[in-house]
């Protein structure tokens, strides 16, 4: 059982950074492709960036391609999303999301595959 913890957001202004974190427990992170999604009021969960269980790829959704960057660092069971350039469409709870992958490479999108889920970190930006 993997527990996943999420850290890193708060209010911020239009244009401004933040960096989430999210931290893994319980399990082997190494086995796992990761991935960062977003739930604003009323809508529904959306992928948001995605890597792969090898780090070596990654995608993004177009609102945030050039503006977020995902990392994992293995030696501290840790996922990140560089948020930079923030805007008020970005105001979403953020939550990062495990996924037992066979394949090194392979990129998850679809949170419905995703099997363990942080508790989410509110990130709101003000204009």
């Amino acid at each position: 059982q993997v527990q996943l913890v999420e850290s890193g957001g708060g209010l911020v202004q239009s244009g401004d950074s933040l960096r989430l974190s999210c931290a893994a427990s319980g399990g082997t992170f190494s086995f796992y492709a990761l991935g960062w999604f977003r739930q604003a009021p009323g809508k529904e969960r959306d992928p948001v960036a995605i890597i792969s269980r090898d780090g070596e790829s990654t995608d993004y959704a177009n609102s945030v391609k050039g503006r977020f960057t995902i990392s994992r660092d293995s030696s501290k069971n840790s996922v990140y999303l560089q948020m930079n350039s923030l805007k008020p469409d970005d105001t979403a709870v953020y939550y990062c999301a495990a996924k037992d992958s066979t394949f090194y490479t392979a990129l998850y999108s679809e949170p419905s595959v995703y099997n363990y889920w942080g508790q989410g970190t509110q990130v709101t930006v003000s204009s």
